[in-house]
């Protein structure tokens, strides 16, 4: 696939994963030991987009990044393409996670949540398998993971704070998520000292902060101060958790 995109009136470049960079959260350990394609592109990334000039004044000056990932179907071994995973840092002076906003633009995608406690010990473990217009919100405390189990392109926009970076060791000192999604349906991480039931749930509408699902999420940009629940969550935390 091309590793770059036009978005508006911009050039964006992909910050490419390679299949050498999913080593530690894979399932299929001998498959990757035998495999000679390290270095093909498993998934990309395009970070901090904005379709002009303005645009992306209007989203810095928010502490705001729009991005969209794009991942193209296929099987890591025997589970399904994945993005490596990630957990988010508290906002300062508070004990709240920054939260994250999806929308699936094309395909079909399965996000996996787990949230963890002290001493590696899981909480919750939550999987949406969300269609091209659905929002998907990840809340204050929760990692996740997101699948291609289909056998279509998956592309998917998110909207994040710019100020702050992803936590990955979590994810990769347990060698992966909570789950791994074969053909044959989903298989428990051995790693974890607990792993609970999942609670699958569909998608959700999330009028309490403003947002319409189907409405693509770039169109936020003229009223961004919608987005401010990513920002300042400790303002917003009871919208953002009670949905679960």
């Amino acid at each position: 696939m091309e590793s770059t995109m036009k978005f508006g009136d911009k050039i964006a470049v992909a910050d490419v994963r390679k299949l050498h960079d999913m080593e530690d959260v894979l399932f299929d350990k001998e498959w990757f030991e035998k495999t000679e394609e390290i270095n093909k592109d498993i998934y990309y990334m395009f970070r901090n987009l904005a379709k002009n000039d303005d645009d992306l004044e209007v989203i810095e000056g928010h502490h705001l990044r729009y991005d969209i990932t794009v991942i193209p179907p296929g099987m890591l071994g025997l589970e399904y393409t994945k993005t490596v995973g990630h957990y988010h840092p508290q906002v300062p002076r508070t004990d709240i996670s920054y939260p994250e906003i999806y929308q699936v633009l094309e395909g079909s995608a399965t996000y996996l949540m787990q949230k963890i406690g002290n001493e590696d010990v899981l909480q919750d473990i939550v999987v949406i398998t969300a269609e091209k217009g659905d929002l998907v919100l990840i809340p204050p405390g929760y990692g996740h993971v997101t699948i291609n189990a289909s056998e279509n392109t998956l592309k998917m926009a998110n909207w994040v704070c710019r100020d702050f970076s992803s936590i990955y060791e979590p994810i990769k000192r347990l060698s992966g998520a909570s789950y791994f999604l074969l053909k044959d349906g989903f298989v428990k991480n051995p790693h974890y000292r607990n792993v609970l039931p999942i609670r699958f749930l569909r998608p959700l509408d999330y009028n309490n902060l403003g947002l319409i699902s189907g409405e693509n999420m770039y169109t936020l940009v003229p009223k961004i101060e919608k987005l401010q629940f990513l920002t300042y969550p400790q303002n917003f935390f009871r919208c953002l958790t009670e949905m679960f």
